[in-house]
């Protein structure tokens, strides 16, 4: 009987001190935030997908120059580049480079290991798709649509 007794004491004690925590909370700020109508700042150190740079000499290039030091680094294998040598161009023009953001790890070798700083890492980070393929990007086609 003495346990039983006891067993209430503690139960209520308990509830009383949850519901003193309930009410102290009640009278502090919101600090929720509710998230479609707000949005918080990004961190500068956010690492979305990675893009290429526009050239600030040349707006309507890019920075690469398809040395495809980027694809040869990168531990996920999501990366996949090309570039042809065309006539009167001085080096390789980029023709193809494509992003599979499934399996990217978000590592950053490839921006780091970039000769010419022709990556870096976009601040998007509402990524929506119903498939697989909608994360596979095409970095060149989204540079070329910036215009």
């Amino acid at each position: 009987m003495k346990d039983y007794f006891a067993l209430i004491f503690t139960g209520g004690k308990s509830l009383i001190v949850g519901m003193m925590i309930t009410l102290r909370e009640l009278f502090r700020p919101v600090v929720t935030v509710q998230y479609p109508r707000e949005k918080l700042p990004l961190s500068p150190n956010y690492r979305g997908h990675t893009i290429l740079i526009r050239d600030e000499e040349k707006p309507e290039k890019h920075r690469c120059i398809s040395c495809k030091m980027c694809e040869r680094e990168c531990p996920s294998n999501c990366i996949d580049l090309a570039g042809e040598k065309r006539e009167g161009v001085k080096g390789m023009v980029l023709i193809k480079y494509r992003l599979d953001f499934t399996k990217c790890s978000l590592c950053g070798t490839c921006v780091e290991v970039c000769p010419p700083n022709a990556l870096d890492f976009s601040k998007v980070y509402q990524h929506v798709g119903f498939s697989r393929e909608d994360f596979h990007y095409d970095l060149l086609a989204m540079v070329e649509e910036d215009k």
